[in-house]
């Protein structure tokens, strides 16, 4: 009784099928002027991103967690130096705005590490506010952004 009620539910959801695909065979049409204005405008950038110093606490502060969660590392970064622009939307302007930045970050081991860095508009948790991005050279230990930070950079 139960296999019979199943195939009959089996049937009827490929007629369904069948159904929805041969109405779906139609000729595409462009949108209508409704639904070209409505919920299609696409993204807004104004380009307002932080400049390089605003995002060098969020660094420190995710450098440290991600050493100590992930890695079992003691590792901190202390300070930075040398910290400058490289590019600011180096591509196309209709792509997201960033502000890619390097510089030098001094570490608890002693080590002076070059830091490359962006600060993406809408980049944030779930694109709410300015989120960055970055890499510091010689501890990609997840070759996310290796060989030698290279994928940081504009």
């Amino acid at each position: 009784m139960r296999a019979s009620t199943f195939l009959k539910s089996l049937r009827f959801a490929a007629l369904l099928g069948l159904l929805f695909g041969a109405l779906s065979l139609g000729e595409a049409r462009a949108a209508n002027p409704l639904e070209l204005n409505f919920w299609l405008s696409g993204p807004r950038y104004d380009g307002n991103v932080s400049e390089c110093d605003r995002a060098l606490p969020t660094i420190a502060s995710q450098f440290w967690e991600k050493e100590s969660s992930f890695w079992n590392s003691s590792l901190k970064i202390t300070g930075f130096t040398a910290v400058h622009e490289t590019a600011f939307r180096p591509w196309a302007s209709d792509n997201i705005p960033r502000r890619f930045c390097t510089g030098e970050a001094m570490l608890t081991d002693g080590k002076l590490r070059k830091v490359h860095f962006s600060i993406v508009e809408d980049g944030g948790f779930a694109g709410y506010g300015q989120g960055v991005e970055w890499c510091v050279v010689g501890l990609d230990r997840n070759w996310a952004y290796n060989p030698s930070c290279r994928a940081a950079k504009p």
